[in-house]
Formats: C-alpha cells, structure tokens, sequence
C-alpha cells in the first residue's frame, strides 16, 4: 500500500480525535467521580442505575411507613399502660368498696376516685398521634371514646364512636406486596359479652358505680370477676401491640440491610475507582501530548520539503 502524506495526515487526525475524546471521557468522570453521564455512555449500565436508584427511593419511603407504624404502636402501648394502670385501680377500690364494714362515706369516697380514674381510661383510650387517634379504627380525626352522665353529672358509663362496621384495623405496606395492620379497633377494649354488643366496658363502669351508691357489697363482689377480665382484655390488647411491634422492628432491621445492599450496588455500578481512573486520565493525556508533538512534524511537511 502506498503510504502518502495526505494519508499520514488523516490517520493523524482520525487518532488525534479519538485521544482527544479519551481524554475528555476520563476528564468528566474524575470530574463527576460517575462511571457515566449520559445513558449513550453505556446503555445497559445507565439503565442498571436508574433501576437502582427507584429500588433505593421505593426503600426510603417503606422506611418511612415503617417508622411512623413503629412511633404508632409505642403510643398505643404507653397508652395502654395507663389504662391498665387505671383499670387495676378501678379493681382495687371495688374490692375495697365490697367490704361491709365500709360507711356509705366511704364507698362513695371511694366512688369518685373510680370516676376519676374512668376518666383517665378513657383520655388513655383518646390518645392522640400526629393527630390521629390512635384507637378510633378508620375514623382517625374523631374522638373514639366518650364518658356518659346524667343530667346530675354523673358518670353512667362510656361509649365508642369509631369505625362500627366492618375491620376497624388501619394497614400499612411496609415492602413490596407486604402489609401489617395496626391494631386500631377501638370495639376491641369496649369488650362485649353479648353478640348485639350490650354488656360492655360501658355497662361494667355504670354497675360498679350504681353498685357503690347502693351499699350493694355483694354485687360489688360479683364484679369483681369481671373487672379481671376487663383488665385481661386491656393487656391482652397490649400484648397484640407489642407483637406488632416487634414485627416492624424487625422489618425495620430487613428494610436498612437491603438499603445498604442497595446503594453498595449502586456504587459499584456509579462510582469510580479514583486512582485507577487518574492513572487512566494520565496514560491518555501522554498519548493526546505524544499526538501533538507528532503532529507538529507530519503537518508541517509540504512540497518545499521535496524540493
């Protein structure tokens, strides 16, 4: 093949290009510290990241969810704390109340302190969470529970105004096509023993009290059975909360593993290694100097140089 001047300087321009374009390829990673800027870089790895970086968005926002269901179910325990509180008073003073060496004074001493704490299991009940109730069911921005009273003031028991029909549970996606639901529910505490849901929490506050009133000891007795089960029912609600909880923990746990997964993966696919690019930049940057220095011979050649 015949090896001419003009084809000397073509080959010079077409490998002087492609040093150049090398040269400026490593030149913007170092300066972006990114494998790639734009999906013609590399196609496949482009598309690779973008998957990557939804995975870790979609990840954040179950991280989110999970933590607001975590914060959830820790005022509902606390909650539930003071009401058991409350209610293991309520045994105490009917247990007393049931003593028949008692004065009238005395149990309706005895009687306004079991109003008050009826009130404080109540407020527990009516907790409030970022402003949301926490055992209202569905019906979040309504007040769940109310203390009912006669015209004269006084306590005749409690009523439950969330969601009535249906599961009175809020669910919550904690990852992908998996779901937890908070025990919200607030029918669960008024713990009805009949099926038209009569007989309740309610109805249990309004005997003791009428119970108190008329120096009734052995009905007082009597309830005492049922304010155990009553108080069983509030820790056994609480124990249903805690498991709830441990299971977003642990969720929680899966849910920072696969980030850090995530974003390892992600670097690897976009970060650069410095030094070796550096070292990359530099190798090229001699060529592209070499080219130059070459170029200022082959381009300078004319036809007085023949002559």
């Amino acid at each position: 093949m015949r090896v001419t001047d003009s084809l000397m300087s073509k080959s010079f321009l077409r490998n002087l290009s492609a040093n150049t374009e090398n040269v400026m390829k490593y030149q913007n990673q170092l300066s972006t510290l990114k494998e790639v800027s734009k999906p013609s870089d590399d196609p496949l790895k482009v598309s690779k990241i973008l998957d990557l970086n939804n995975s870790i968005i979609q990840n954040d926002q179950y991280k989110t969810t999970i933590n607001d269901a975590i914060q959830w179910t820790n005022v509902q325990d606390s909650a539930l704390s003071s009401a058991t509180e409350s209610m293991q008073r309520i045994k105490t003073l009917i247990q007393y109340s049931a003593n028949g060496t008692l004065s009238h004074e005395d149990r309706q001493a005895n009687k306004a302190e079991i109003e008050s704490e009826i009130q404080g299991t109540v407020d527990a009940l009516n907790t409030n969470f970022g402003g949301r109730y926490v055992f209202a069911g569905k019906n979040t921005t309504e007040k769940p529970f109310e203390v009912q009273k006669n015209e004269a003031g006084e306590i005749t028991g409690i009523t439950y105004s969330g969601t009535a029909e249906g599961n009175g549970n809020l669910s919550r996606e904690i990852a992908p096509g998996v779901s937890v639901e908070l025990s919200t529910d607030g029918r669960n505490f008024m713990n009805a023993q009949n099926a038209d849901g009569s007989d309740d929490l309610g109805s249990f506050f309004s005997e003791v009290l009428t119970a108190l009133d008329a120096d009734d000891t052995e009905k007082l007795s009597g309830l005492l059975d049922r304010a155990d089960q009553e108080i069983e029912n509030v820790v056994s609600n609480r124990s249903k909360t805690g498991a709830i909880f441990n299971r977003l923990s642990a969720t929680l746990e899966r849910n920072d593993s696969e980030n850090l997964n995530l974003k390892t993966l992600l670097s690897e696919n976009q970060d650069i290694d410095l030094a070796e690019k550096y070292m990359q930049f530099t190798m090229e940057k001699s060529a592209y100097q070499a080219s130059l220095s070459m170029g200022t011979k082959i381009l300078q050649t004319s036809i007085l140089d023949y002559l």
